[in-house]
């Protein structure tokens, strides 16, 4: 058991509930702050030394995570899913929440969530977001139009109308209705202010980019451009926090978990709780790098696929391999070589992957 105070902080825009807990499992103080460092410091600061600080992971996480550790002994971000089952037994209001928040760490149960240190490295991260959220803005106007247009009976894909000079004759396929008409004029205007966003967005994201060392590196690897590498290099921040490629492949969406019960067989499966966007960047990349054709991740895909793997997995492979490759360059501070890939990593090491 840990030896200590412990402090559950249960974070509001305009105020925090703080709840004290003592190396016994008592509630020992109480208070509710303004959402405001200087207000905050002032109470953290009268909790007697060793104190550890947790708080879920949120918006003013990072901020408040910058901010704060230097007054404390420790500070978690905890991952709020890992807390639910428990934080919701019996009654629930804020003072409450940060009380078992502070229970939690005490008894060691929380998940720890990875915080950028500095500032920079923040808003960095905050821009490659912003760029994929305008992706994802393009996307959805492009299938509110695409949703539209086939209501009508005329089934097309967003590449259908991205050229202006092909919209009058999709519109000339649908029904004779002026009102219609003018609402799939006024959705093409919304997509192309999304498209134009996007694009002065990816502008920005890769001036950017080819300003940052690390990404640099990333750049050299077969299926990975600008846009791939500052989102890994700003959702990963450093490669010191995964103790192995197993734990980095986990993080990514593509590592394997082994599930096993009773007299049962063993399954090896990747984990269905993970981030998306880096797990379809890595994958992207993956699929980039064998379409290339002459680099050393096509090879080993080919030789998986001779060794009797499905494509799915052989891609998976790739990607295991691709990722490894950039996480050891990125810890060592080597340029991509490509004769060290796929020296141990040859082997169907996935064969009994769940498929």
């Amino acid at each position: 058991m840990k030896r200590g105070y412990f402090i559950g902080m249960d974070v509001h825009c305009k105020s925090c509930n703080i709840a004290v807990v003592n190396s016994a499992g008592d509630v020992v103080h109480r208070a509710v702050c303004e959402t405001a460092i200087t207000a905050l410091l002032e109470v953290l600061e009268a909790v007697p030394r060793p104190r550890s600080l947790v708080i879920e992971e949120g918006p003013l996480a990072g901020w408040l995570c910058r901010n704060l550790q230097s007054a404390m002994d420790e500070m978690v971000v905890s991952e709020p899913r890992r807390n639910q089952l428990i934080t919701k037994e019996g009654d629930k209001d804020d003072p409450l929440d940060a009380g078992k928040l502070a229970q939690l760490h005490r008894g060691g149960f929380i998940k720890r969530v990875h915080q950028c240190q500095s500032l920079e490295q923040a808003v960095f991260k905050q821009q490659v977001a912003v760029y994929h959220q305008r992706v994802g803005q393009r996307v959805r106007e492009g299938h509110r139009l695409a949703s539209l247009f086939r209501r009508h009976g005329v089934m097309i894909r967003e590449r259908a109308f991205v050229a202006e000079a092909d919209r009058p004759a999709l519109l000339a396929r649908l029904p004779a209705n002026a009102a219609l008409r003018e609402t799939i004029t006024w959705l093409w205007e919304s997509y192309d202010a999304a498209v134009d966003h996007e694009e002065k967005w990816r502008r920005r994201l890769v001036g950017l980019a080819q300003q940052v060392e690390v990404v640099r590196r990333f750049e050299a690897l077969p299926g990975i451009a600008w846009i791939r590498g500052a989102t890994l290099y700003a959702y990963l921040d450093t490669p010191w926090r995964f103790a192995s490629k197993s734990a980095l492949w986990k993080y990514l969406g593509i590592g394997l978990q082994r599930k096993h019960s009773g007299s049962g067989p063993e399954r090896l499966a990747v984990p269905w709780q993970t981030n998306r966007l880096l797990k379809s960047t890595i994958l992207g990349a993956a699929l980039s790098a064998v379409a290339q054709g002459e680099n050393p991740f096509a090879d080993l895909y080919r030789r998986w696929i001779a060794a009797g793997l499905s494509a799915k997995l052989a891609r998976r492979n790739v990607a295991r391999s691709l990722a490894a490759t950039l996480w050891g360059l990125w810890k060592n501070g080597n340029v991509y070589h490509p004769e060290w890939v796929g020296v141990v990593a040859a082997a169907p090491v996935a064969a009994k992957e769940s498929r």
